[in-house]
């Protein structure tokens, strides 16, 4: 249950003077969380933040008042126009206002004329702001956005902050909104160490956030104002807290200790046709380390694009299967699924290691008999996708489970797979081919321990990378033509079209065409609308060498492994991010053949674009393309927020928050180590805070004990 304080800021929008339905559907649309169904609170108004301001400083004169600025006039209200009766009518009402340099004619549309009446009482005074527009030579203020008695002159704010908006919804109409959920800010207790507090000069949640709706110039607007800092600080300890006790929580239940003689890993690396690294014989000694102990494995191994993530996850479940266990093998994707199964398998054979798939495409008799063996222990390895862990998958003895492409699944997940549990304390090694910068790391991995993969097998080559103008297309097409002349195979990407596979279908379908229609059926096509077994026939074509250009959608972005593949083109390479550029390089460089990228773009480029296509080309470091893309982009964007899993800050921002991320994750773990369970005043607060940024899933792990 929320704490009973918290539920004004908890309640719909709706509940806020001056929202009706209207306003309602427009504020869903606008603030509401981004997840189906969700519909705005009064919380996500105070979370909404300007992102500029409107100084209406006052104008001595009519005259003074120049078209196209805003001003502020204290006026006379001398004539009023009606269009031609109440709402509707097509003429727009007038009110004609003066002072003693000129006249100045106010200009409403499908206004009620009575409101007009009341509003602007003919001999009065009245202080408007506005814009000021020209209109066959009379100057014009269309629907002020302030109107006020001069006695009352307070209430008109000559500083007003500008917020993103939505089709429908004006900036007035969204801060009377938000000056309603202000009110419903409770007094809460701190929650923040008094030293710490006093050293950053920083005021009360509630007073901060009430001064964020209320800059009084650009310096309250920027991360390091105290009026942001402060809640920025206050979210980044709500995540830091909860991926601690969710840490803490995993690791409480005890491991399995594997441990084993080695004879089975023995043979695998046997087999191996190439020496392991030492960042995969330190990576081995960390993970062997964390099956021998007690307490559960929670550890991340993060390496570069062909850094070899997946042998050393074989060799740890070589060790789970040698100890008397059973490993799972779960993959984002069936076509990675496959691609795994027939890169595992062959190494596995040397030790006799069983592995199986399972994926939504084994059905009947045949998931059936998969089932069968798992439950009696007749498969070592099983690898799949997320079907791995629905309720009817049960294994006899499940000893270690490897998640690949880890940033798809993310904290809930975890938490899911820890409460689906097969009864069993699983080890659990989660592994990521993007190269996640140390601010990411702390703010959705700070739950696990991290091994890292920083150097690539001896023998991969550079690619080289070009950037070349769309303008050009027909010589790299003639590129092309040489290349297959040769044997060269080619993989051509489709541009992100928007957000809409569909679009990104049409744009791979066009280049398809044009393609084949010069190399004829040398050319294949692959993306995410193909069903299972047409995607797996063309990329077998393609690996058989039978296809010599692979057309495709991104869908090739992780994981496709063809050795004879030696060029990537990437068409509109401007609109991908650089990590995703990245990923998909890597798909070349992994045969004997000289490798090449060439990143195809539209004209004019953008200071952004530009800066990207330039760190592609000056390295192939993912963990310096991480860092730059974080630089960037900022922390939500990174590895991208549809299917991250990363959690998603309503008010710090990475990186320019770095420094309150590093001080939120010491004093989370200094209060766990303090008060495990946060019991007392203290402990009280602190699950307020959880509650307040929507930590609940902690909250709720504690309570389970």
């Amino acid at each position: 249950m929320r704490p009973p304080p918290l539920a004004p800021l908890f309640a719909s929008v709706r509940a806020l003077k001056g929202v009706g339905p209207r306003i309602e559907g427009l504020l869903d649309k606008l603030v509401a969380p981004r997840h189906a169904g969700a519909h705005a609170r009064a919380i996500d108004l105070l979370w909404h933040l300007p992102v500029g301001l409107i100084d209406r400083a006052r104008v001595p004169s009519i005259a003074q008042a120049e078209v196209g600025e805003l001003a502020t006039l204290e006026v006379r209200v001398a004539v009023h126009r009606p269009g031609g009766g109440r709402r509707g009518a097509r003429a727009p009402y007038r009110i004609l206002v003066e002072d003693d340099t000129g006249a100045l004619e106010l200009v409403y549309f499908k206004a009620d004329p009575n409101y007009l009446k009341r509003l602007f009482p003919l001999g009065e005074t009245r202080l408007i702001s506005g814009k000021i527009e020209a209109y066959d030579g009379w100057l014009q203020m269309p629907h002020p956005d302030h109107v006020t008695a001069v006695d009352k002159a307070g209430g008109l704010p000559l500083i007003e902050p500008v917020y993103p908006l939505t089709a429908g919804i004006s900036n007035t109409t969204l801060r009377k909104a938000i000056d309603g959920a202000l009110r419903q800010v409770p007094k809460l207790p701190e929650w923040i160490d008094g030293a710490y507090l006093a050293k950053q000069g920083w005021p009360s949640f509630a007073d901060a956030i009430k001064r964020l709706h209320a800059p009084e110039g650009d310096a309250d607007l920027l991360p390091s104002s105290p009026a942001r800092s402060r809640p920025a600080y206050d979210e980044l300890l709500a995540n830091q807290l909860a991926l601690a006790i969710i840490r803490q929580r995993l690791k409480k239940r005890a491991g399995k200790s594997l441990a084993a003689s080695g004879k089975l890993r023995r043979a695998i690396v046997g087999a191996l046709p190439f020496a392991l690294t030492a960042a995969q014989h330190r990576a081995l000694t960390e993970v062997d380390a964390d099956m021998a102990s007690d307490s559960r494995m929670l550890r991340l191994l993060q390496g570069d694009v062909g850094s070899g993530k997946t042998v050393v996850a074989l060799l740890a479940m070589a060790t789970a299967v040698e100890a008397g266990t059973q490993a799972a093998f779960m993959a984002p994707t069936e076509l990675l699924a496959r691609q795994h199964l027939a890169t595992i398998s062959g190494f596995a054979e040397a030790a006799n290691l069983r592995v199986a798939l399972l994926t939504g495409r084994e059905r009947g008799k045949e998931r059936d008999g998969i089932l069968e063996a798992l439950h009696a222990g007749d498969i070592d390895i099983l690898i799949g996708t997320h079907a791995l862990f629905q309720e009817t998958v049960a294994f006899r003895d499940l000893g270690l489970v490897v998640i690949d492409e880890q940033h798809r699944f993310g904290v809930h997940q975890r938490l899911a797979l820890q409460k689906k549990g097969t009864g069993t304390a699983a080890e659990l090694l989660v592994m990521t081919a993007t190269p996640i910068p140390r601010t990411l790391l702390l703010t959705s991995y700070g739950d696990m321990d991290v091994s890292r993969l920083d150097e690539k097998p001896p023998g991969r080559k550079p690619v080289k990378t070009s950037a070349i103008p769309l303008e050009r297309l027909d010589e790299v097409v003639g590129g092309v033509a040489r290349a297959v002349e040769k044997g060269a195979q080619i993989y051509w990407v489709c541009p992100l079209v928007a957000e809409s596979e569909v679009l990104d279908v049409a744009a791979a379908e066009e280049r398809f065409i044009e393609l084949r229609a010069r190399f004829g059926d040398k050319v294949g096509l692959v993306h995410g609308k193909l069903t299972g077994k047409d995607k797996d026939a063309v990329m077998a074509r393609f690996a058989s060498g039978e296809l010599s250009i692979l057309v495709s959608t991104t869908v090739i972005e992780v994981g496709v492994d063809v050795p004879n593949a030696s060029i990537m083109i990437i068409e509109h390479a401007e609109r991908f991010g650089l990590a995703q550029l990245h990923q998909l390089r890597g798909r070349v460089g992994r045969g004997a053949a000289e490798s090449s990228c060439i990143l195809l773009y539209k004209q004019p480029l953008g200071e952004t674009a530009r800066e990207r296509l330039n760190v592609m080309r000056s390295t192939e470091d993912g963990f310096v393309i991480a860092e730059e893309d974080l630089r960037l982009r900022g922390g939500g964007e990174v590895l991208g927020t549809r299917q991250s899993g990363l959690p998603a800050f309503r008010i710090a921002i990475l990186p320019e928050h770095q420094d309150l991320l590093e001080t939120a994750r010491d004093a989370a773990r200094l209060t766990l180590s303090r008060n495990p369970t946060l019991e007392g005043e203290d402990g009280e607060r602190l699950r307020l805070l959880l509650y307040l940024f929507e930590r609940d899933d902690a909250v709720k792990l504690m309570g389970a004990g």
